[in-house]
């Protein structure tokens, strides 16, 4: 199984720690959240992992090197602008190759075990299902959510809205008319192959952090030390 962590963003809302540091690198309990994310897709099963890079990205590329040290094979896919979500994952594509993929947002922190996505790879064809998202409850700074679940397919409106959780398994042809090297945003691309039954989902209750403004990345590296003194 193939993986990719987005890592390309600026983190403006990080800012002063990502003006001289790149968001995916900045520590919980004493590791960059990057290395947090290897280790699960390690365990899981991955054997490579692509991270796309844009702003400081050399700093990634000198810390995390080829991946060896991780037990995976990273390859890099560099922008020279951030280019979003879909924009980034389309570009990289040629590195993922052309079977179905998790893809995991490198400035989210959860528990979830990612090789429990493993059966989920095998079920898109690109026939009947394109995507698999893991969804959860809304968080304080998203409370209108963004997709709902009806059973297990997630659909664009719905009674119960809950958030995208920038966790996610994709089939290559989801981005089909995508140019390499242009900007593009992953929900019109989800939402359009919700219309179509396309996408299935999970609701996802373990931990789970977005880790975009400094207050919430304090309180998850205090959260992380009391785990590991307790």
């Amino acid at each position: 199984m193939r993986a990719m962590i987005l890592a390309a963003g600026r983190g403006e809302r990080m800012r002063p720690l990502t003006d001289s540091t790149p968001k995916v690198m900045l520590e919980v309990a004493g590791r960059p959240l990057i290395e947090w994310h290897l280790d699960k897709l390690r365990q899981a099963g991955v054997e490579r992992v692509v991270i796309n890079h844009a702003w400081l990205g050399e700093q990634i590329a000198r810390h995390l090197g080829d991946g060896a040290r991780f037990g995976v094979e990273i390859l890099y896919s560099a922008e020279k602008e951030a280019l979003e979500s879909a924009g980034g994952i389309a570009n990289a594509l040629p590195l993922i190759g052309e079977h179905p993929f998790m893809v995991v947002n490198g400035d989210v922190f959860t528990d979830l075990d990612f090789a429990t996505l493993g059966p989920r790879v095998q079920q898109l064809d690109a026939r009947q299902r394109l995507a698999h998202l893991v969804l959860i409850a809304n968080p304080e700074h998203n409370p209108q959510g963004d997709f709902a679940l009806t059973g297990d397919l997630a659909r664009a409106e719905g009674k119960q809205q809950l958030t995208f959780s920038g966790i996610g398994v994709y089939h290559p042809a989801l981005f089909d008319g995508l140019v390499r090297g242009e900007r593009a945003r992953l929900a019109p691309l989800l939402r359009a192959a919700m219309t179509r039954g396309m996408v299935s989902g999970e609701r996802y209750d373990g931990l789970w952090v977005d880790v975009g403004t400094p207050q919430r990345l304090a309180d998850l590296d205090r959260l992380l030390r009391l785990r590991k003194s307790g």
